[in-house]
C-alpha cells in the first residue's frame, strides 16, 4: 500500500485529501483544470485523487529520481517532445478511451495518452503597444522595437516553451529566428507569461491558446489572440502512467476517466482545452476558431524529443533580452 509523507497535497493553495490507496497525479495543470478532472474521476471511479503540481520538466525529473520507489501514479501532462526523453519511467497503456481519438494522435506502443490539443498563439495587450502596430506574424516580432517586450516560458523547464522555440527554429530562417530570440524575456514560470501580458507588464506573450483565451473569456477587451499568418504550431498534451505506479489497476481506471468524454468536455468548458476526442464539437462550448481554419506548421515531435539536449544547449547560448521569475 502506498505511503505518503502527508495525506494533504497542495494544488496552488487548494488542499486535496487523498486516501493512501487512491491514485496520485503529478500535474502541470492549473487549479480549474485539476478540479474538473478530479470531479470526473471521483464520479466515475470513487477515487479522491492526490495532486502534486509543478513544471513539466521538474515533475518528470522528479519521477525519474523516484523510479526505484515511485510516489505517484499518473503524470498529466506534457508534449511528446518532452515526455519522449522520459519513456524509461513511463508505462505503456492502451486505454479503451483511445478508440474515440484519431489514430495519428497515438504514439508507438501507447507510452502516453493524448489528453488534448494545444495551439501556440501570440497573446497581445493592445494597451501596451505604445504606437507600434500589433504583430500579425512572427517576423514582425523580430523587429528590434520589440526587444524586452515579449515574454515566453523557459524551454528547459516548460514543454510549452520547448514547443514554441523548437517550432520557431524550424519555421523561420536562421537570421529571423535569432533576431526574434534576442527580443525575448524568458520566464522560469509558464503561468507568468499570460499573467504578465494581462497585467500590462509585457506587450506580448507567446503561449498556448488555452492560456490566452482565458483572459479574453474573462472580459479583458485589451487582450487579443493572434494566429501568425505564416503558421503556428500545435502539440498534443499527453498523460501517462508512471512505471510501477503504486495504485496499480486503479491508476489505469483514473487515467481512463481523465481521457473520457466527460472529462474532456469539462476541460474545454472550464480551461479551454481543445479535446483530442472526435466526439466533442469545440464551437458548442467556446468561441474559438475551428482548428481547420488555423494555418498549422507541422513539427516533428520525435525529432524534437531526440534533439532536446543538443537544442537546449544551443538555445542557452543565444542572446536574449533578459529573464524573469
Amino acid at each position: 500500500m502506498k505511503k505518503l509523507a502527508a495525506t494533504t497535497l497542495i494544488v496552488a493553495g487548494l488542499a486535496t485529501s487523498a486516501q493512501a490507496a487512491d491514485p496520485v497525479i503529478y500535474t502541470t495543470n492549473p487549479v480549474p483544470a485539476v478540479e474538473a478532472v478530479q470531479a470526473v474521476i471521483k464520479e466515475k471511479t470513487g477515487f479522491t485523487t492526490g495532486i502534486i503540481t509543478g513544471g513539466s520538466g521538474v515533475l518528470l525529473r522528479r519521477i525519474e529520481a523516484e523510479k526505484a520507489a515511485p510516489q505517484g501514479d499518473i503524470f498529466w501532462s506534457s508534449s511528446a517532445n518532452t515526455m519522449g526523453a522520459f519513456k524509461a519511467v513511463l508505462e505503456p497503456y492502451a486505454s479503451p478511451e483511445l478508440a474515440a481519438m484519431p489514430a495519428e494522435l497515438r504514439v508507438p506502443e501507447d507510452y502516453f495518452q493524448p489528453a488534448n490539443v494545444h495551439v501556440v498563439t501570440v497573446m497581445v495587450n493592445t494597451d501596451q503597444l505604445n504606437g507600434i502596430t500589433a504583430p500579425a506574424d512572427w517576423k514582425d516580432l523580430a523587429n528590434p522595437s520589440w526587444k524586452g517586450r515579449i515574454i515566453l516560458p523557459d524551454p528547459a523547464n516548460s514543454s510549452t516553451g520547448y514547443t514554441i522555440v523548437w517550432g520557431l527554429s524550424k519555421l523561420l530562417d536562421a537570421e529571423t529566428y535569432k533576431a526574434l530570440v534576442s527580443n525575448f524575456v524568458v520566464s522560469s514560470s509558464s503561468s507568468a507569461v499570460p499573467k504578465g501580458v494581462a497585467m500590462g507588464e509585457y506587450a506580448v506573450g507567446i503561449t498556448f491558446e488555452t492560456n490566452s483565451y482565458s483572459y479574453v473569456d474573462g472580459g479583458q477587451s485589451e487582450i487579443s489572440i493572434v494566429y501568425p499568418t505564416s503558421g503556428t504550431f500545435t502539440t498534443l498534451e499527453y498523460a501517462a502512467l508512471i512505471k510501477g505506479a503504486p495504485a496499480g489497476d486503479d491508476a489505469k481506471k483514473a487515467i481512463d476517466a481523465l481521457l473520457s468524454k466527460e472529462a474532456q468536455t469539462e476541460l474545454l468548458k472550464v480551461a479551454f482545452r481543445r479535446p483530442s476526442r472526435t466526439d466533442i464539437k469545440v464551437s458548442d462550448y467556446v468561441k474559438l476558431p475551428e482548428l481547420s481554419s488555423i494555418k498549422v506548421f507541422k513539427i516533428d515531435e520525435d525529432e524534437a524529443a531526440k534533439s532536446r539536449d543538443a537544442f537546449l544547449a544551443e538555445w542557452a547560448n543565444l542572446p536574449k533580452a533578459g529573464s524573469s521569475e
